[in-house]
């Protein structure tokens, strides 16, 4: 009782302050504005960040987007986030504007929260590190990097069919796929291979991927305090892994080369200067992070969309046949056999224009400048939202409708299909997700067909989309031939 009333005072007591500042500083703020886009801050401190936030929990967090273009008839329009003025950019046109001005009108914002949740121990902020990932991150991914991660992604595939799937008439997709990715990360990031190793790691991730919809309160017993000790904890374990993998390196017994971890420890900046031990425990984690719960939920959409439609499942499931027969017992999937999987790519694209793990992202204004006739002052955060083209049918012809053939030739017209983003920002991640979505697809079509338990299951979006009860699904094992 007692915690809930101080955070109920506490609540108040900010909701207060907020509402004084809001009353204050708004006729200010407003006159100097300019010709702003149309729309409206909504409730004091809150703005429109519930309905934001609203229909995503109910599974249609485009509506916000859709609702807000019909009612002011603009591309571009003005809200109130997460306790910030913003203005949303909407279309194929917005995204080229963002993109293609990153940091020269733009740059990265996330709340300010995410720091207490995702520290750094050199104190800089959240987004100063993000810069220094995206400049090291590309090293590891690249596709001479990458061509040898195959056949190692083909064992952990392998390993987690026939621990979770093998010999089951049912089971529920999500905590499976989401096993999946964490175990491809502790494998290829820092060499954890023991199973339960890997489960009793991966317990704290659950709390991480919702603290960006959940209220900043660091009190005890919230989500966003559970969330800072389950990162806590993460950085823990993985400060023990690093410091053991120096002594393995000193002594001979670990390889440079062997994962990302070593190259961190033995790769230097421009300077010469190693990287601080948590500065790679923190980059790792964001790695990890980054990795599990996106190409998790596009897995479960494949699985769900296959179960759908059978006569997508029989193409994927022919194209993987005819890989799985051209190999020699026991012989592992390689780079060519992945080039090789092009309709199941296209699938995948489809799930990830229809069910996107990333549904937008906020920029902030560098300067004050002119948007499409509208002014946009400095300080502004700025949300681009994937599903202002992914679901318009200006861009996708009758978008509701699952169809693979749409990645075909050329494919779709640019700055339309966004789910990696774009411009210097664009996912350095990609063709690292594209390799574990399609080995995850080639293991998962050989063995099984299946059908859904739940028909209509409903989608949450919080903030990743997933079906609410996990997709459960019933498995029927292909017969050996």
């Amino acid at each position: 009782m007692e915690l809930f009333s101080a955070s109920l005072l506490s609540v108040f007591v900010i909701l207060v302050s907020l509402s004084l500042h809001f009353f204050f500083f708004k006729n200010k703020s407003s006159s100097s504005s300019g010709n702003l886009p149309p729309g409206k801050s909504g409730w004091p401190v809150l703005g429109e960040t519930l309905e934001f936030l609203s229909t995503g929990w109910k599974g249609h967090p485009e509506k916000f987007i859709f609702d807000r273009i019909a009612k002011y008839s603009s591309p571009v329009f003005r809200t109130h986030l997460l306790g910030e003025k913003a203005a949303v950019f909407c279309g194929a046109d917005g995204n080229k504007f963002l993109f293609s001005n990153e940091n020269k009108l733009v740059h990265v914002w996330w709340p300010a929260s995410l720091d207490k949740v995702f520290p750094y121990s050199n104190q800089t902020s959240l987004k100063e590190e993000a810069i220094k990932m995206r400049k090291m991150v590309p090293n590891f991914f690249k596709p001479e990097a990458l061509q040898r991660y195959v056949g190692a992604m083909d064992q952990i595939a392998q390993r987690h069919f026939a621990d979770g799937w093998e010999n089951q008439k049912e089971v529920v997709v999500v905590p499976l796929t989401k096993n999946y990715m964490i175990s491809l990360g502790c494998r290829l990031f820092i060499s954890v291979e023991d199973p339960s190793h890997v489960v009793e790691f991966s317990k704290p991730f659950n709390m991480l991927a919702s603290v960006l919809t959940s209220m900043p309160l660091d009190l005890p017993g919230t989500q966003f305090n559970k969330a800072i000790k389950a990162s806590n904890y993460i950085r823990k374990e993985l400060l023990s892994i690093i410091r053991q993998r120096k002594v393995e390196l000193n002594e001979g017994k670990a390889s440079p080369t062997q994962d990302i971890l070593s190259r961190m420890l033995l790769t230097g900046d421009e300077s010469g200067k190693f990287m601080h031990e948590l500065d790679i425990a923190d980059k790792i984690l964001g790695l990890l992070v980054g990795g599990r719960d996106t190409a998790s939920s596009v897995c479960t959409f494949i699985v769900k969309y296959l179960a759908e439609l059978p006569h997508v499942y029989e193409r994927v499931y022919n194209e993987q046949m005819e890989i799985a027969n051209s190999k020699k017992a026991g012989e592992l999937l390689n780079w060519d056999d992945i080039q090789k999987m092009k309709y199941s790519w296209n699938v995948a694209c489809e799930v990830l224009r229809l069910a996107p793990p990333l549904q937008g992202a906020f920029r902030e204004a560098l300067s004050d400048f002119n948007y499409n006739g509208f002014a946009i002052p400095k300080g502004w955060k700025i949300y681009w939202s994937v599903n202002s083209t992914h679901k318009n049918p200006e861009c996708f012809p009758n978008p509701k409708k699952f169809d693979p053939s749409r990645f075909e030739g050329t494919g779709p017209v640019p700055y339309t299909f966004v789910p990696f983003g774009g411009g210097p920002r664009m996912c350095p991640g990609q063709e690292y997700a594209r390799l574990e979505i399609l080995v995850f697809v080639h293991h998962l079509v050989k063995r099984f067909w299946w059908e859904k338990i739940i028909p209509d299951e409903k989608i949450v979006v919080n903030p990743i989309p997933n079906p609410a009860k996990g997709l459960p699904v019933r498995l029927f094992p292909h017969k050996a031939t």
